[in-house]
Formats: C-alpha cells, structure tokens, sequence
C-alpha cells in the first residue's frame, strides 16, 4: 500500500471518530464500534473496493459535519442525524451487506440498546 493512501486511510478514520463526539452517547458507541469494524474488515481488500469504501465513507463524515452543524444551530433542541439510502444504491448491495445494514438498523432503533453509555459527570463527594 502507498504511504499517501494509509495517510488518507488514518485520516479519514480520526475524522470520523472526533465527529461521532457530536452524537449521543448511545449513538457514538454504536457509531464508534461500527466504524472500527468496517476500517479493520477492508485492511485487505483490492485496489478498486479501497476507492469505493473511502468514498463512501468520505461521503458519510461530510453528511455527518453537516448535520452536526445544523443540529448545533437548531434552536428546538430536537436532534436529526442519518439519511435515506436511495433504491439504487441499496441495489449494488451483496447480501452481506444487506444483512448487515439491517443489523445496523435494528441496533439503532430498538429502544434497548445494547449500549449502556451514560454522559460522564463530575465525581461527587
């Protein structure tokens, strides 16, 4: 691998986690699990996949900065992160990644979640 692409790598991956710190907790853990998995998973993968993977994931930070920022400056308090995918894209899918995104989801929206991550708080003495 080319140093300019495990820079770009490393890069990417930093910039994801410091904006997961604008989510709630609940989700920045499970963003935070997810996205290590994902990185860790596609060490390996060919040239090609490499280019589609950091694209999408490019893409996936800008939104994320986006909507960080729009929910910073909205005054109702009400917080709105994620996007629909479109048909098309949910189309070029393999099957694994179908059941994982369906994993993902279930995750996301059950009202126990399987992480248990409260706000850290001052000690009291």
């Amino acid at each position: 691998m080319q140093a300019g692409h495990v820079s770009r790598v490393r890069a990417l991956y930093r910039r994801i986690l410091l904006l997961h710190r604008g989510l709630p907790p609940d989700l920045k853990a499970l963003g935070d699990q997810y996205v290590k998995d994902e990185f860790r998973r596609h060490k390996t993968v060919g040239s090609d996949e490499a280019r589609r993977f950091l694209q999408e994931w490019e893409v996936y930070a800008a939104v994320l900065w986006q909507q960080t920022n729009e929910n910073q400056q909205n005054a109702t308090g009400r917080v709105c992160f994620g996007t629909a995918l479109p048909e098309e894209k949910l189309n070029d899918f393999r099957d694994e990644q179908i059941g994982q995104l369906q994993e993902l989801m279930q995750e996301a929206t059950k009202p126990n979640r399987q992480f248990s991550v409260t706000e850290s708080r001052e000690p009291k003495f």
